[in-house]
């Protein structure tokens, strides 16, 4: 499959064909308004059930799937797969750095919404799991693909010492506010209550999903999303198209 042709949630065929950066299928004639793109692999201890995640059923057109070994092949190749207007399911939230990389290419100026319990804003030397998973935010950042001020952190409440440190210092936001015209929206299941979905590190003191499914409807329709951090279940797929058709995907 390609970031042009994709198979169609509904009736299963190849001929979902993107227009724009909409999609609509020339089989059944369903019109979608992001193509989903599976990214896998989940970059450290025990993320099996994260992975497993990423091949979850949702009501939009299938582009591709990227399973490369390393994460830079990874990066280049969902950069390469990614439609005018991804929707990025996951694996682990490094899963999101290849689509903004792309979209700030192409775009020049990306803004990013980042809803996590965690900061993912570690470095290899700052982490104390060496886990990659809670670096991407801090990788997208360091690279330049996206300015530490258009970064908007929401719902984090497991932040370590460095990462505060690093919040403070470089003056990425905590609250919702004005933003680039382009925005990608990079959404951990573990930002949400405990118990409400079925996530891979669920945090105490989250955002309940209601409460989630109107903030998302308040960013006015984004570049591209992705979800990640979850485990793989109905309730999940569910879930994830309310939130999805929340943020006018």
């Amino acid at each position: 499959m390609s970031a042009l042709r994709a198979k169609c949630p509904d009736c299963r065929t190849l001929t979902a064909v993107a227009i724009g950066p909409d999609y609509q299928c020339h089989s059944c004639g369903r019109e979608f308004a992001a193509g989903l793109l599976r990214v896998p692999r989940a970059w450290g201890e025990g993320g099996d059930a994260m992975a497993d995640a990423a091949g979850m059923a949702l009501p939009w057109p299938e582009a591709a799937t990227v399973a490369e070994d390393t994460l830079a092949p990874q990066v280049e190749a969902t950069a390469r797969e990614l439609p005018q207007r991804p929707l990025v399911l996951g694996g682990c939230c490094c899963a999101h750095v290849g689509a903004v990389r792309e979209l700030a290419r192409r775009h020049g100026r990306i803004g990013v919404v980042w809803l996590d319990a965690h900061g993912d804003l570690n470095t290899p030397e700052s982490s104390p799991s060496g886990n990659t998973w809670g670096m991407p935010l801090r990788m997208l950042i360091d690279d330049g693909d996206v300015r530490a001020e258009d970064v908007i952190l929401l719902g984090a409440r497991s932040l370590d010492p460095p990462e505060e440190a690093f919040v403070a210092e470089a003056g990425i936001r905590r609250e919702l506010g004005r933003l680039p015209e382009q925005v990608y929206v990079a959404l951990d299941g573990d930002v949400i209550e405990p118990g409400e979905l079925e996530v891979f590190m669920p945090e105490r003191g989250g955002i309940h999903l209601d409460a989630l499914e109107a903030l998302l409807a308040s960013i006015p329709r984004p570049a591209g999303a992705g979800f990640t951090g979850l485990r793989a279940s109905p309730r999940n797929e569910q879930a994830l198209a309310r939130l999805g058709h929340a943020l006018g995907l």
